[in-house]
């Protein structure tokens, strides 16, 4: 092994940016997939490099020194400037990507994301794909700390200016009922309601579009499991609001659930493929292409065809 110890190598680079956002040594190391022990020498190699301490390992949560600070700076530069060269080395032939880390939300991890990895192993076969599920703004953080290339996510407002984002699908959130129970107002409130939790971004979108409404409604339980709601709805616990991604990925209690539209004012999300800007490309478009045809293929239609003009709402972008 060459060592490299005494040299700034572009792995101690992403190392140090890993450890400064992370702001612990183990936790840059799960990310990276690498031992703590790596992690860590990478770092003293290139402090070592550049003759100066860059982390404050005294603190904790760990901080940065100011020469870390300075060089913060410059790294992300250098980063960005290398992923734009690898992209333009690999713009003739994207098949020779060699990593391909990819966020989807775990709304699609059933039918969607099974699908598009599969057609994508057999476009890129020298590619390794990394995936990681997770909630929207989790993705997005991760996007921002460039552990991931390209993620799948609800659109959680404005874009950074150093994003590409590609608009995928539209839907609406609706009303989940047990099975013969009306869809009014006044039908729903003889039942509690079931919220998604509010620890996530969906959950405090739906509550506060209800606290807009001025409508304080009876809530005994908050969950985050898109699972565990639709199979209380489904044994009469209460009733929910989801969108039809959710619904249809709880899909085996859809038979003991009714959907309406919902008893207030409507609400929709969208979601978007989003990539650093320039890095990769035509790849974010490539993929947004195949995305809008598997969402169509495996979400619209189907959706379309057991709950008619339900979901005029869902639509492709």
């Amino acid at each position: 092994m060459v060592e490299t110890a005494g040299r700034v190598t572009l792995w101690g680079i992403e190392v140090f940016l890993a450890i400064a956002e992370e702001r612990s040594i183990s936790a840059a190391a799960r990310r990276l997939g690498a031992s703590n022990s790596a992690t860590s020498q990478q770092l003293s190699n290139i402090e070592t490099a550049l003759g100066t301490l860059l982390v404050d390992r005294s603190a904790r949560p760990l901080g940065l020194t100011p020469a870390g600070e300075l060089f913060r700076r410059r790294a992300r530069i250098i980063l960005d400037e290398t992923e734009q060269a690898r992209a333009e080395l690999a713009m003739g032939d994207h098949t020779a990507l060699s990593r391909l880390r990819l966020g989807m939300i775990e709304d699609l991890d059933a039918d969607v994301t099974p699908r598009l990895l599969g057609e994508m192993a057999e476009s890129f076969a020298r590619t390794r794909f990394l995936l990681e599920t997770g909630p929207s703004h989790r993705l997005n953080d991760q996007l921002d700390a460039r552990a991931l290339d390209v993620i799948v996510a609800a659109d959680i407002g404005a874009p950074a200016d150093w994003m590409e984002v590609h608009p995928l699908i539209e839907e609406p959130f609706l009303a989940a009922a047990p099975r013969g129970v009306a869809g009014g107002l006044a039908g729903l409130r003889a039942l509690p309601l079931i919220q998604y939790s509010t620890r996530h971004r969906m959950g405090r979108v739906i509550a506060e579009h209800l606290a807009r409404q001025d409508l304080a409604l009876a809530h005994r339980f908050e969950l985050d499991s898109y699972h565990a709601i639709m199979a209380m709805v489904a044994a009469g616990a209460g009733w929910t609001i989801l969108t039809p991604l959710g619904v249809l990925r709880a899909h085996r209690f859809v038979d003991a659930v009714d959907l309406h539209p919902l008893p207030v004012e409507p609400l929709s999300r969208r979601i978007s493929l989003s990539a650093r800007a320039g890095v990769l490309g035509e790849m974010p478009g490539e993929l947004s292409d195949r995305l809008r045809r598997l969402l169509g293929e495996l979400i619209v239609a189907p959706a379309v065809a057991r709950y008619g003009g339900l979901m005029d709402d869902l639509r492709v972008l």
